[in-house]
């Protein structure tokens, strides 16, 4: 990877965000003074935060078989939940790509385990709960190289469905979720995703979801925290439709050891920041109808020789007639070793009965960032459509296509065509 030249110097604007928090947690106190209603699923946070995939997945209809020899299973979990708190699921994912490029690996497949769950310990008859979640993967190749790999290796900049990769046993959920206010407000402290709680919509999962990075979290203008970073977030509602989602944490995050966050988030001191204000029609289409600017700062990196920078994302999603789902989003970078300087993405989501099938279409234009991958590489576009063929309630099939346009690493093929197969079942 080229790198162009590079600032070193560790900033230090942090404070303009931790005075954010304090303002927004005390006008979320006002407001909630006002009103005391009830917080509304899904909660505060993207599709993938573990509050919100467990529910999401007991809301799926009109798959086309189901599997009653399960039911006693998961009646057993019902009872757990209901008798200890603890709500928890497994999934394995796998995903085939291939490829017509001329150089590099002309495909990639891996597969993924996970175990995850929210342990309600306290206050959970009060609506202030305090829960433990946690989450666990094995991320594994089938062959050479993972999905992970796929872009860079023919010369496209950009990640197809960076989460399908080869880094083995991660834990990238350990953290301990307060609740406030009846549920209107939701602090979270220690080993966290990032993109649970930044840059929140409704089609940001990869593994729902589209399989190319510029359509998740970020439209692939932010250079993210490993997943298990050391950190915390604050979010809750101003309003009926107002929120604000604000946090920190440690960009120096090893998810296959994230005990060591405690050495580089003190010792360290490399730090991203983030605070996000939203407007929804209401708080139960928080992801599906939603309007918000995100904001981000992120330290030079000393393990990686990434500079600092900033950045923002305006996003905006519009739940129509509960089947069409338009987006546009824009995203933009200043250094900070992103992919992308300059992001755009156009896109619609098909789903005719809600919680079933899904159909998607997307478009993005991107400029790579010059910081990053030196100067005078052509802008890339992008497009991928994909189908979610909800299976079972528990299986789903995914086929996926892409197209991606001036791969700004390999000038000798103009286009790229990729074809890819999702399959998740969840348990």
């Amino acid at each position: 990877m080229k790198k162009g030249k590079r600032d070193h110097c560790q900033s230090q604007n942090w404070k303009p965000f931790l005075l954010c928090l304090v303002i927004f947690g005390l006008h979320s106190q006002c407001s909630i003074a006002q009103t005391g209603e009830q917080d509304s699923l899904p909660k505060l946070g993207g599709p993938d935060q573990v509050d919100n995939r467990l529910e999401l997945d007991r809301t799926v209809k009109s798959p086309f078989f189901e599997f009653p020899f399960l039911n006693p299973y998961f009646g057993f979990k019902e009872w757990v939940k209901e008798n200890t708190g603890l709500d928890f699921a497994t999934e394995y994912s796998s995903l085939f790509v291939g490829s017509n490029s001329n150089i590099g690996q002309d495909n990639a497949s891996s597969g993924m385990w996970k175990f995850y769950g929210s342990w309600n310990l306290v206050g959970k008859e009060s609506g202030n709960s305090g829960a433990l979640i946690f989450k666990v993967e094995h991320r594994h190749k089938y062959g050479n190289i993972p999905p992970q790999g796929l872009g860079f290796s023919t010369g496209y900049v950009g990640f197809i469905s960076p989460p399908f990769s080869n880094d083995g046993w991660r834990a990238t959920n350990l953290y301990w979720r307060q609740r406030f206010a009846k549920g209107r407000i939701a602090l979270v402290a220690g080993f966290l995703d990032v993109t649970d709680f930044f840059d929140v919509y409704a089609l940001a999962s990869p593994w729902m979801h589209f399989s190319n990075f510029t359509f998740s979290t970020g439209a692939a203008a932010i250079n993210v925290p490993n997943d298990g970073y050391l950190g915390f977030a604050l979010a809750g509602w101003l309003s009926n439709k107002v929120y604000m989602i604000a946090g920190m944490g440690d960009i120096n995050s090893d998810p296959s050891d994230i005990f060591n966050g405690f050495d580089t988030f003190f010792n360290t001191k490399e730090y991203f920041k983030h605070v996000e204000i939203g407007l929804t029609s209401s708080k139960d289409y928080m992801l599906l109808d939603n309007v918000h600017l995100s904001l981000w700062q992120r330290d030079a990196t000393s393990a990686t020789g990434d500079p600092n920078g900033w950045g923002l994302v305006l996003s905006a999603t519009k739940y129509i007639k509960e089947t069409y789902l338009p987006f546009v989003r824009y995203a933009y970078t200043k250094d900070a070793g992103s992919l992308l300087q300059n992001s755009l993405s156009l896109g619609l989501g098909y789903q005719p009965v809600p919680g079933s099938h899904l159909a998607a279409i997307a478009f993005n234009w991107g400029q790579v960032n010059e910081t990053t991958f030196g100067e005078g590489l052509d802008d890339q576009y992008t497009w991928e459509v994909f189908y979610r063929i909800q299976l079972s309630s528990k299986i789903a099939l995914t086929p996926d296509v892409q197209f991606l346009i001036n791969p700004a690493l390999n000038p000798a093929q103009s286009s790229l065509f990729l074809y890819s197969l999702r399959a998740r079942i969840v348990l």
